[in-house]
């Protein structure tokens, strides 16, 4: 069965991520039990020492307590949660001809295939559980650049997956992430060489369309000694009346001199729990750059963390979110300062409309170690109306005099003056909110390259119409 996208193409006021395809899986498994996680390994016919990692993590998950911070999880049912989801698919597709028409309409629809021509050096599409198309500029491969699927990687890559596998991230880290290392399936493996530039950005796009299921992609990602990359992530969901589940997690090793942008614009549909996890580790004179976009979900809990372990380190982060109806946004970031000279500058936005609510943490650790550290933290956040909510909660640690260090938090409603004034220029009273809105936000679509930035402004568009999940 095809998906018909014609009223989407048409009509470019219908919601294009809410598209929904019948289930056609090849395989499913449903819950969380020993048994379901050597069901998924043996589908996937994984080295015994993947296994080992699974099992393991299903006895710390079952062990750690639930967050009892935060949103509340307790509508999440892991034995109703479908925890692998093959498509009907050829999996990691070298040609979207290869790839079945339904599938392959939904990501001519989001753009996918046309971005890959005009703005991209590689694009990794999941469709559920699974991988269905993956490329990569030849001319990257030439240079050592290795691009493919998390599954791809363990089996073909081993011994350099097996140096990074887990050690940004560990398994007793919190529950959620105990959970990924159990039911983990797709991903992304990237490898940039020593001094190699990656101009282009690469992109891997995570559609979820069952009902009822969990996503849990891995991305790991090593920029090498002086080398530089570009990393584009998107992810989407239609709506179900059931709750579906979110728990990626993403690794990053920016070693000595080498510098990564890690893009992301998240619309899942709002039944969606967001439980995703993101971490960097950053070497000496390296860089990172965080620019996040946090739109849909029904909850999400995403704290990118940056540890700035060499000396004269960088993190720069950019970001925006934006709560509707129904919806619990709980997003931020965490700061370990390490080395000397380490700089980090937080710019953090929100907007809350119909009762939605924002809260931004922010978690900093300045270890005396590092001297001579700089460390800026800018949040603020913007209310549409009197229903909804926005809240701050700052946790900073600084073990050091020797540091600049400045925090800022600005929570405010829009103007009812500004609104007034733009509509005795014979603006509506909507399109003045929105024009507020998107100045608001221009920030974070400067830092986006120019499609995504095309593509954030429309998502606010859509929220501010509530036409979103």
């Amino acid at each position: 069965m095809k998906t018909d996208i014609s009223k989407y193409q048409d009509d470019k006021t219908e919601n294009i991520y809410n598209m929904k395809n019948e289930e056609n899986f090849s395989y499913k498994t449903v819950g969380l039990t020993e048994e379901v996680i050597r069901e998924i390994s043996a589908q996937k016919d994984e080295p015994d020492w993947i296994l080992d990692i699974r099992l393991k993590a299903l006895e710390v998950f079952n062990k750690l307590p639930m967050p009892t911070w935060g949103p509340d999880l307790s509508e999440l049912d892991m034995s109703k949660i479908a925890t692998y989801v093959r498509p009907k698919s050829k999996l990691n597709s070298r040609t979207w001809e290869e790839v079945p028409d339904e599938i392959k309409n939904t990501f001519d629809a989001l753009g996918i295939p046309e971005a890959e021509k005009t703005a991209l050096a590689g694009v990794g599409a999941q469709y559920d559980s699974e991988i269905v198309y993956h490329s990569i500029k030849e001319e990257l491969v030439q240079q050592g650049v290795i691009y493919t699927d998390f599954d791809q990687a363990v089996k073909e890559y081993p011994e350099l997956v097996k140096e990074y596998f887990m050690k940004c991230v560990p398994m007793a880290d919190h529950k959620f992430i105990a959970l990924h290392y159990a039911v983990w399936s797709g991903g992304s493996f990237v490898y940039v060489p020593n001094g190699v530039n990656v101009e282009i950005p690469l992109q891997s796009y995570f559609r979820l369309n069952a009902a009822g299921a969990g996503q849990f992609e891995h991305t790991l990602i090593i920029v090498d000694e002086g080398a530089s990359l570009q990393f584009i992530e998107g992810c989407s969901a239609p709506k179900y009346n059931e709750i579906n589940l979110h728990a990626g997690c993403v690794e990053l090793f920016v070693k000595d001199n080498a510098y990564l942008r890690y893009s992301t614009i998240e619309n899942w549909s709002k039944n969606m729990m967001n439980l995703n996890t993101k971490r960097v580790i950053v070497g000496e004179n390296g860089k990172i750059e965080w620019v996040t976009g946090s739109f849909g979900s029904k909850i999400s809990m995403l704290y990118p963390m940056s540890i700035l372990k060499g000396d004269n380190s960088k993190c720069e982060f950019t970001g925006i979110s934006f709560a509707g109806a129904g919806q619990n946004l709980d997003t931020g970031l965490k700061i370990v300062q390490l080395g000397k000279n380490t700089s980090s500058v937080i710019d953090s936005k929100s907007i809350s409309k119909d009762g939605g609510i924002c809260t931004f943490r922010s978690n900093v650790l300045v270890k005396e170690s590092a001297k001579r550290s700089k460390l800026t933290v800018a949040c603020e956040s913007l209310m549409l109306d009197s229903q909804s909510r926005s809240d701050t909660i700052p946790v900073d640690t600084i073990e050091t005099d020797d540091i600049e260090y400045s925090h800022e938090a600005t929570i405010g409603k829009i103007s009812d003056q500004t609104i007034f004034y733009l509509m005795t220029r014979g603006i509506s009273e909507a399109e003045a909110k929105a024009m507020i809105v998107r100045g608001f936000a221009d920030p974070i679509s400067k830092a986006l390259p120019l499609e995504y930035a095309v593509e954030m402004n429309n998502l606010i568009n859509l929220e501010l119409e509530g036409s979103i999940g």
